[in-house]
């Protein structure tokens, strides 16, 4: 990329230019532009969504060269977290409604999807288990020790809920012969949607064709200290109504708990694991009232 960067530099002749992760923003007096690395055929995507009738992404000014792609900068303005987060997921809805189908599968379609969810919740709860083990015997538990033993039967019943609801899933599906997929964005977060002119997404190098399902699933683990989930998740499937199976298998997905990683410091590591813990709460205080109504 720095060569390719260096004969853009000489073209575009930037007053100014600056880094902003894994992207350089030029600044000059004919527009800003922002130039990252190509990943994948960028055009492509964007042609298909276009023939959707769906154009709410940068416009691709130059994607000829080998290593980078560039692309037209735009500069959101500022806005309040919930109410960015509402208009994100109004945005996925219409991508969504826009290039969703039926896609045929083959009988081991599903089976795959359950054996892969049911691997990973057999993973966390011996993950889960090893973890109380070992603070069991500490006859002083330090402050996220003692917190995670605290909170660890809501943990594993958070895991008991979704090895139920998977069950549950599969027979929802096992005999089905397709599966809705659409376009997902597949690197959904708050910094990736921008309010401008009009909405758009950025950072479409992860997009691929999907279970839609994913794309609320990324944006709530990376966002859900942030927002108001409540709101968001009532838009979206109002927005996007959830075949029942989908809805099933987006409540296993947010609901399986995360692993915790241990901090530089007992403060760190209390932080995080306060984190996870809230996480599944919230998760629990978010999915509960679907279920209510169903019991009604």
């Amino acid at each position: 990329m720095n060569r390719s960067l260096e004969v853009l530099k000489a073209l575009y002749k930037p007053y100014r230019y600056t880094i902003k992760g894994k992207a350089t923003v030029l600044e000059t007096t004919s527009g800003d532009f922002i130039i990252k690395e190509k990943s994948k055929n960028i055009g492509e995507l964007y042609n298909y969504l276009v023939s959707r009738h769906f154009n709410n992404f940068p416009s691709l000014i130059d994607e000829s060269r080998k290593d980078v792609n560039v692309y037209e900068y735009i500069e959101g303005i500022n806005m309040p977290l919930n109410q960015k987060c509402e208009d994100l997921i109004d945005l996925v809805a219409d991508l969504h409604n826009r290039t969703c189908y039926f896609k045929e599968v083959s009988e081991d379609t599903y089976k795959e999807i359950y054996e892969n969810i049911k691997s990973n919740i057999n993973y966390l709860k011996q993950y889960y288990n090893t973890k109380y083990d070992m603070y069991f015997t500490e006859v002083y538990m330090s402050p996220s020790h003692y917190l995670f033993m605290r909170n660890f039967s809501k943990v594993m019943a958070s895991l008991d809920f979704c090895e139920q609801e998977l069950d549950e899933w599969y027979k929802l599906v096992k005999d089905e012969t397709k599966i809705r997929v659409s376009i997902i964005h597949n690197n959904l977060e708050l910094d990736h949607y921008i309010k401008s002119d009009k909405d758009y997404f950025i950072s479409w190098d992860k997009a691929k064709i999907d279970t839609p399902v994913l794309d609320f699933v990324n944006l709530y683990k990376k966002e859900y200290e942030k927002c108001n989930f409540e709101v968001v998740l009532a838009r979206y499937m109002q927005a996007f109504p959830l075949l029942e199976y989908e809805k099933k298998l987006l409540f296993i997905l947010i609901a399986l708990p995360p692993e915790i990683k241990d901090g530089e410091s007992e403060f760190e590591s209390t932080k995080e694991m306060r984190k996870k813990m809230d996480y599944v709460f919230k998760t629990e205080y978010l999915i509960r009232p679907y279920y209510a109504r169903e019991e009604e």
